[in-house]
């Protein structure tokens, strides 16, 4: 007989495995790292290999072609792989898709539907939590690195463009109130996250369904509206850097703001083209705004602004002539970061129907075209920034130096700063340096001393 004051050495359960596998944007990041955050919570372990998962979920993009026959062939390598799959994200509200070509998937989910994705694990893989050991860091589960975090700050769109079908993938605008929102920026920020990245569909749009409702954070009272969080937001002491900006009026007012460097001066506003009837086919908002004016007035306003947008060319009916359209606004405007995408039908975009389609080697021939004129546009903005001494933020480091990124470079889209000598650098820290030369997307800098 044991004696009575022995105690067995607990025995900890087996903690179910899950593989996981994101795709799209950054704003279907945040979701995975939403779902990603409550399975660790309730115990499920996170298997970096589809071997050793007992079950895989695949967040899918299904915004145009090719990322939908990227979507549908990763869900057949996980199912080749590991053999149990659930289906999320925007592919999802279409899910006649992917039971076509995947009929065996164990449950298909729509856009940022969390509850729906954890009720098919739980049903395929039933959780088995010991709250004394499956701790969690208050900032959750994140996919980015340590240094910087996707904030999102709303659901959907009310926009109408005719090449997009957002709203019929992730609904109507559903803004965050902006205290929940800004005690998660707050939260991040204590984690050590240097940098804020502002994310939704409609970023100038964030509370106009909440009727710009307010809310009291830090004892302050706020509205939930872009100018109100992006003031708050300034007061955490990281990088705040504004995505998917439309050009609305009211965005002037965070101009200031820029140029006092409460957030940085940057402005990713996807202008989608610079002719007036196609952007009118487009049915782009604020198409009827003086842009070309607006910018001169924000540069004026706030010399350092980093403008980076992106185009569509061959959208159906785009002729010669408002092709070069958009080339002579691209040289007007002086962009300093630009994408590209040549135009792809979407299915259920009402786009395809309202002109001729661009034959594929016509797009070939102007996005070529317009990549070469982005791309001197480019070379010669970075040309002006030799000499000058920047604050950079070092994403990676290796035997060849530092990757770093300034105020100017959002991390993933835009170009990078490198510095050859990267001595006592390590990832997520601050370094001075003085910017030696420029390519035509990145800069080349040396370590200085402050």
């Amino acid at each position: 007989m044991s004696p009575p004051d022995r105690q067995r050495a607990p025995v900890r359960r087996r903690t179910p495995k899950i593989g996981f596998v994101s795709l799209g944007c950054p704003k279907a990041l945040v979701d995975s790292e939403r779902i990603l955050t409550t399975l660790r919570a309730e115990g499920y372990a996170v298997s970096p290999s589809y071997e050793r998962a007992e079950l895989v979920v695949v967040n899918t993009c299904g915004f145009i072609d090719a990322a939908i026959d990227e979507s549908l062939e990763t869900i057949g390598e996980a199912l080749e792989r590991n053999g149990r799959v659930i289906v999320t994200g925007c592919l999802g509200a279409r899910p006649e898709r992917i039971l076509e070509r995947h009929p065996h998937v164990l449950k298909v989910t729509g856009p940022h539907d969390y509850a729906a994705v954890l009720e098919a694990v739980h049903e395929h893989l039933p959780p088995q939590h010991d709250p004394f050991l499956d701790l969690l860091p208050p900032q959750g589960i994140r996919l980015t690195p340590p240094h910087y975090a996707y904030l999102k700050i709303s659901e959907g769109c009310n926009n109408s463009c005719s090449f997009c079908i957002i709203p019929a993938l992730r609904g109507k605008l559903a803004s965050r109130r902006i205290d929940e929102v800004l005690a998660e920026a707050e939260r991040l920020v204590s984690a050590g996250v240097k940098e804020l990245l502002v994310i939704s569909q409609d970023t100038s749009a964030y509370g106009a369904d909440l009727r710009y409702q307010g809310a009291e954070w830090r004892g302050v009272g706020y509205r939930s509206r872009l100018i109100d969080l992006a003031r708050a937001l300034g007061t955490l002491g990281a990088w705040v850097r504004l995505h998917y900006v439309y050009p609305y009026p009211h965005v002037d007012e965070v101009i200031g703001l820029m140029a006092e460097r409460r957030v940085l001066p940057y402005l990713d506003i996807p202008f989608q083209h610079g002719s007036p009837t196609v952007l009118k086919r487009m049915r782009r908002p604020a198409h009827a705004e003086n842009v070309l004016e607006r910018i001169g007035q924000w540069r004026r306003q706030c010399p350092d602004l980093t403008l980076r947008s992106t185009f569509i060319v061959g959208f159906p009916g785009e002729t010669d002539a408002e092709f070069e359209e958009l080339l002579k606004w691209l040289r007007e405007a002086q962009l300093d970061r630009v994408g590209c995408f040549r135009y792809s039908p979407v299915e259920g975009a009402a786009a395809n129907a309202i002109a001729a389609h661009v034959p594929a080697p016509v797009q070939e021939e102007r996005y070529a075209r317009f990549m070469e004129c982005a791309a001197a546009i480019s070379a010669e903005r970075l040309r002006r920034r030799v000499g000058e001494r920047l604050r950079v933020l070092v994403d990676t480091v290796d035997e060849d130096g530092a990757i770093a990124r300034s105020e100017a470079e959002a991390p993933e889209i835009d170009g990078v700063v490198r510095i050859a000598d990267a001595e006592g650098l390590a990832p997520g820290t601050w370094a001075d340096v003085q910017v030696t030369s420029a390519d035509t997307y990145d800069l080349h800098a040396r370590l200085v001393e402050r």
